[in-house]
């Protein structure tokens, strides 16, 4: 079939992914290749001190986001969409959305992006021996437990983002293997949440009295492939408002962005990760075993069937480097030169490449909010030389392209060097790519390690998670792995144009990594002083 074909036909298949920045929707064919998409922009909010979206918007952006994906349609084949095959629904991790007995949201969506839970992590790490990250929603609900909140007592479903959603299209109150393993950890024999820390959770928060037990109140795991409900006319009028779509929609596990991410890239198989860098940047390498001990920089999340990955997370990528950008587009301006955003992203990150390996002593933090891995519960952006540095364009440039993934680096170091971890590709995808050649070089000099980068990187999370769709619907007469899927359906092989590590790159990266470390203190300090 033709696209126009497979869409009249009822067989494309939906994917979309709530990011932090923006909402995509990617439509696919029966052969997973995109053939329409659409998208919202949007921006989380600080309210009364926490990062939020609020429901309203959750769902007003959905919902113009479908709209702008069937405008695409219309205006590429003539036609409309009433029946699909599959959808799937994806977004950013953990964080949290408590519900009471009415399905009425308890308090304000609380995103991944907050970092208040640090008493909660810490005690919750300890008790677990294992580390849980500020993010995790196990440390935003014991946090309001500790906190004595009194909407905690009423609670009747704990959720994320993408099982929110889920739970609204299709009734059922579910979630992916990998999203799960960011709520709570998961045990990779019975891909479901670890039973020991489950029983040590029920058992620490016991004398509040509280109605209900941790797992009354957790979605159902489940893993890729299996069935996670099929979309009710009632999902059908809240997700198309002009109301064409039917119901009746099979819907794959909701996912987070990471497991999307690791679809997207064919990153699933033990051996294999990917670097996902956009807003908030983070890297996933599938474990052939467990790490030797918890670490703070690292969680340890799962692929979305169940694999062990190791995640570095950090939660600032390129937010900093664009405002930058976005200086170089007024000074444009006001030459009454035309702009052309994409040009000037070029240029710089070409040009940067021309700076000193080292960046002539710059050094660029990008900090708009905290970040755990350093240690730092809150951030403010700085740019650090002295008098004596090589003050120039390609350095400046440069050592803010080295930011986006400067944390990054010190969370892998810890794998390669200390865990001694092995790898055989590292694929990349996300906005730091999207100017060819230059973000996979400088990845490949943080990490020392060749860097892939895919056509289809730019596709993103929705992409990825209608993948996943697509195995579910498509893979029952096959009965593949995910990874074999993936590797025989999907990508037949290809696995990108890939990037070997300059040795002048890596010498000048490490150099600047020393250099970041000591002056983490100087980021310290301001963020202290700030206001």
């Amino acid at each position: 079939m033709n696209a126009k074909e497979t869409i009249q036909a009822g067989k494309a298949i939906l994917g979309i992914e709530f990011g932090s920045t923006r909402i995509k929707a990617v439509l696919i064919d029966e052969n997973n290749k995109p053939i329409a998409q659409g998208s919202h922009e949007w921006e989380n909010s600080l309210v009364d001190g926490l990062w939020t979206y609020s429901i309203e918007e959750i769902w007003y952006g959905l919902q113009d986001c479908y709209a702008d994906m069937l405008k695409d349609v219309k205006a590429q084949y003539d036609c409309t969409i009433e029946r699909l095959a599959a959808i799937g629904i994806s977004a950013m991790m953990h964080g949290y959305m408590a519900f009471d007995a009415n399905d009425k949201i308890l308090v304000p969506f609380r995103t991944w992006r907050n970092t208040n839970t640090g008493e909660a992590a810490a005690a919750l790490s300890e008790l677990f021996v294992y580390n849980i990250p500020l993010r995790w929603s196990i440390s935003h609900l014991y946090q309001c437990i500790l906190e004595d909140n009194d909407h905690v007592k009423d609670i009747k479903f704990l959720t994320t983002l993408a099982g929110y959603i889920h739970w609204q299209l299709t009734g059922e109150k579910v979630l992916g293997v990998g999203d799960a393993s960011g709520m709570l950890p998961i045990d990779p024999e019975t891909k479901n949440y670890n039973a020991s820390m489950v029983k040590k959770f029920d058992d620490l928060i016991a004398p509040k009295g509280y109605p209900w037990k941790l797992l009354d109140i957790l979605p159902k795991v489940l893993v890729a492939g299996e069935g996670a409900g099929v979309l009710t006319e009632e999902g059908a009028k809240r997700l198309d408002v002009s109301g064409r779509l039917k119901g009746g929609v099979p819907l794959c596990p909701p996912e987070g962005d990471a497991g999307t991410g690791m679809a997207a890239t064919n990153a699933v198989k033990q051996r294999t990760g990917n670097v996902s860098a956009g807003t908030s940047s983070f890297s996933m390498i599938v474990l052939e075993k467990d790490l030797s001990k918890p670490s703070e920089m690292i969680d340890m999340v799962t692929t979305p069937d169940g694999s062990l990955v190791a995640m570095v997370h950090c939660n600032n990528c390129t937010s900093d480097i664009n405002a930058w950008v976005k200086l170089f587009k007024e000074y444009q301006e006001l030459l009454g030169i035309p702009v052309d955003m994409n040009d000037i992203y070029y240029r710089l990150y070409n040009n940067a490449l021309n700076g000193d390996a080292d960046c002539g002593g710059i050094l660029s933090y990008n900090y708009i909010s905290g970040e755990p891995v350093t240690g730092l519960q809150d951030g403010r952006p700085l740019v650090v030389r002295s008098a004596n540095d090589k003050f120039n364009l390609a350095n400046f440039i440069r050592s803010n392209l080295y930011a986006t993934v400067a944390v990054l680096k010190l969370g892998n170091d810890i794998l390669f060097k200390e865990e001694n971890v092995k790898v055989d590709r590292i694929t990349g995808h996300g906005g730091l790519f999207k100017t060819k050649g230059v973000g996979q070089r400088i990845l490949a000099a943080a990490l020392n390690s060749p860097i892939s980068v895919m056509e289809t990187a730019g596709e993103g999370g929705a992409w990825g998670i209608a993948l996943l769709a697509g195995y579910m619907v498509n893979n029952n007469y096959d009965s593949l792995s995910l990874a074999d899927y993936l590797e025989q359906k999907v990508f037949n092989g290809d696995t990108g144009i890939e990037i070997a590590p300059l040795q002048e790159d890596v010498e000048g990266f490490n150099r600047y990594i020393e250099v970041y470390k000591k002056g983490l203190a100087i980021e310290s300090a301001a963020v202290q002083n700030k206001d």
